[in-house]
Formats: structure tokens, C-alpha cells, sequence
């Protein structure tokens, strides 16, 4: 009985997993629509309203990610995996600690690029 509850418990997961990736893209339609409807078709309502979403979806980034953003992006520094940090105040602090990669560098470079100074201004302190 004890190896049927492992099975059902992973099997649910795995079905949780597919139904949230599937509801996520016509929800976030829903939503999007009704948030406008309540507060404005204005630039700004789009703008806080994606702007906000995006840093929650960063943060589930680094969460989730955060074996391979360990891998690949730092070098015996600051570790990534934080659930209230975004994936840019990692990078920031790793930055600072001169503890980068080459690839956490480029990707640095890339953000810093969009936005001057990106990772260090983006470095939240817990």
C-alpha cells in the first residue's frame, strides 16, 4: 500500500504541473482583461499590471531554476534559489562578489544593457 501512495502522490504532481502550465496562458487573458475593464485602459494600468507580473514570474525563476542558475551563473558566491528575490538581485550580488561566470556576465551585461545598471540596482537586502 505504501508504494500506491508514492505513485498516486507523483502522479499528481506531474498532472498538477501540465494543468498549471495549460491554464496559465487563457487565465492570464481572463485576468489581464478584467484587471483592465476595473482599473483603465491606460498605459499605465498595462504597464504596472505586466511590469508586476513579470517580477513575480522572476522570482519564480530563480526559485525554480535555481539548480541551474547555481551552475551556470555564479562561481562560489552568492546563491540563487530565494523565492522573494528576483533572478537580477542574485546576479547584482554575485556581481559585487566578483563572483560571476562568464555566462552570469553576459547575462548581466545583456540586462544592464536594457536597463543601466540593472543587477546592482535590483539587489534587494533580507
Amino acid at each position: 500500500m505504501k508504494y500506491l501512495s508514492l505513485e498516486i502522490t507523483i502522479n499528481m504532481g506531474i498532472l498538477l504541473y501540465f494543468v498549471a502550465i495549460i491554464l496559465y496562458v487563457p487565465l492570464t487573458i481572463v485576468n489581464t482583461i478584467l484587471v483592465l475593464s476595473k482599473y483603465g485602459f491606460t498605459f499605465k494600468t498595462i504597464n504596472n499590471y505586466f511590469y508586476e507580473t513579470a517580477v513575480d514570474i522572476d522570482r519564480f525563476g530563480n526559485r525554480n531554476f535555481r539548480t541551474l542558475w547555481n551552475a551556470t551563473l555564479q562561481k562560489n558566491g552568492y546563491r540563487f534559489g530565494n523565492i522573494n528575490e528576483t533572478i537580477s538581485s542574485a546576479l547584482g550580488k554575485n556581481k559585487i562578489n566578483n563572483t560571476l561566470t562568464t555566462a552570469g556576465k553576459v547575462l548581466c551585461f545583456i540586462l544592464d544593457t536594457l536597463d543601466e545598471n540593472h543587477c546592482i540596482k535590483s539587489i534587494q537586502n533580507d
